[in-house]
């Protein structure tokens, strides 16, 4: 099993793994991660249609708040996506670590002057395509300092 790290410098992206990469690892990753942009870029751009491509119809977001799981369905969150609503939100794309039809991937989304956000993905491949099963996530307020 192999563990790639994609970190993004402004206009291209670096892949890291301790192995060399096949062309068939390689088109995994940049499958998974085109998955992973049409949702951070989909949510910052307002474009629900491209959540729907991103994520599995029966996806599921998980966080915790006082204590208490909260669990939203995928479709509220989407509902929430205004078309052509463009936000202030910075996305990137931490890890990937996938075997096979299942990945992993962690991305953080940063607003300005409000929170950052640790999103932790599940993926499957099935019927040709990466979708997003499932999001579970947490946020840490960005210090005054920052803001």
């Amino acid at each position: 099993m192999k563990t790639f790290v994609i970190i993004f410098f402004s206009t291209f992206i670096y892949v890291s793994t301790l192995n060399a990469q096949s062309t068939t690892e390689q088109q995994e990753i940049d499958a998974i991660t085109a998955t992973l942009m049409d949702y951070i870029e989909g949510t910052g751009n307002g474009q629900p249609e491209r959540l729907r491509k991103a994520f599995h119809p029966d996806f599921n977001l998980y966080t915790v708040a006082a204590d208490t799981l909260r669990i939203r369905s995928g479709e509220k969150y989407i509902s929430n996506i205004k078309v052509g609503k463009k936000n202030s939100r910075e996305g990137k794309i931490i890890s990937i670590d996938f075997v096979k039809d299942a990945a992993v991937a962690k991305a953080e989304i940063k607003i300005p002057g409000w929170r950052v956000f640790t999103d932790y993905f599940l993926l499957l491949k099935y019927e040709g395509s990466w979708k997003i099963i499932q999001k579970s996530y947490t946020w840490e307020e960005i210090p005054s300092e920052e803001k």
